[in-house]
């Protein structure tokens, strides 16, 4: 059974910076092949921020509200995936999640609903 498990988070000011990781482990070999970070704040829907293909292409995408800010890599030796995330803003509160699919092709940001796979969330705070 695969596993998700994040690391990283926590409370900054407006404009700080912050680093997420997501370690994949308990899969078979090579079939995780897009992995990404999704948000949800207190009384809102969980919305994507960004996700990366795990395989062969290394392609990624993002939410408007984010792009230009933060940035996602991936370690396909480790199974890991970062968030970096800069000059952050108090609208980027949230509990961010990381998830993973194993079976598919595309890796979109929209809906969450397609990651069958989600880790247990770590907090971000932003205070203005």
């Amino acid at each position: 059974q695969g596993r998700l498990v994040e690391s990283g988070g926590g409370s900054v000011e407006t404009g700080g910076s912050l680093r997420l990781s997501c370690k994949a482990s308990g899969y078979a070999r090579n079939s995780v092949y897009c992995m990404g970070w999704f948000r949800q704040a207190p009384g809102k829907e969980r919305e994507g921020v960004a996700t990366i293909f795990t395989s062969m292409s290394s392609r990624s995408y993002y939410s408007d509200s984010v792009k230009g800010r933060f940035n996602i890599t991936r370690d396909m030796v480790e199974n890991t995936i970062t968030l970096q995330m800069n000059d952050l803003k108090p609208e980027d509160t949230a509990m961010y999640y990381c998830a993973a699919k194993v079976s598919g092709s595309s890796c979109y940001i929209d809906p969450p609903s397609l990651f069958p796979d989600w880790g247990q969330g770590t907090q971000v705070t932003v205070s203005s």
